[in-house]
């Protein structure tokens, strides 16, 4: 079966358009990544083509081709390219998890749809990815998504990275949960450390 496209093309698409829909997840296996660019950017326009880009994540050898691939994922926004995006961060190919938190930052309107998920990972890496993902965004949610994070997050790193950011957009409504994540890990000297100065930082800003 054909692929559809977003826009549907009325009765008089040329014959050559719709052989490139049929070709286009076969191109994706072109050894010239040029190629593969070119069926990357035509399986987007396509509802039917998000599988066949999706299934070819893991698999894409060059960075310039993922880089657009991830792009497009974000940009489609669906159940399915989230969740792709999320196995993507979990990957333990350190190149695909950098290229997927770049294609997110370029789109924080996006990227913030993706966070709450994120942060109930049960890895805790991608979690602390999460919160570096959200330190560089800028989101009016992010203090309040930090502060959820220091009142229920189980893991010591994780909460040390949200209080480290803490340290740079906390106000005072963060002062309760970084008193009670204190006392939490009381045994814990970075904490205590960093706990200190995100309430420094919120005391000289009062």
């Amino acid at each position: 079966m054909g692929l559809k496209r977003f826009n549907q093309i009325p009765e008089a698409t040329s014959e050559a358009t719709v052989e490139d829909a049929q070709t286009l997840p076969q191109a994706l296996q072109d050894p010239d990544p040029v190629r593969r660019r070119h069926a990357v950017r035509q399986l987007a326009r396509f509802p039917d083509g998000l599988p066949h880009l999706i299934a070819h994540l893991e698999r894409e050898p060059d960075i310039a081709v993922l880089e657009l691939l991830l792009q497009e994922l974000v940009h489609a926004a669906t159940p399915e390219a989230r969740e792709a995006l999320i196995r993507a961060l979990r990957s333990d190919q350190a190149t695909l998890r950098n290229a997927t938190l770049d294609a997110l930052k370029q789109r924080p309107d996006q990227a913030a749809s993706f966070v709450e998920a994120l942060l109930h990972d049960p890895d805790p890496d991608v979690r602390i990815l999460t919160l570096n993902l959200l330190g560089t965004l800028a989101l009016p949610q992010t203090e309040a998504w930090l502060i959820q994070v220091l009142e229920r997050d189980p893991h010591v790193n994780v909460c040390a990275t949200a209080v480290d950011l803490l340290c740079e957009v906390g106000t005072e409504a963060a002062r309760p949960a970084l008193q009670a994540v204190s006392q939490r890990f009381a045994d814990e000297p970075y904490i205590q450390f960093a706990v200190k100065q995100a309430l420094r930082r919120i005391d000289g800003n009062t």
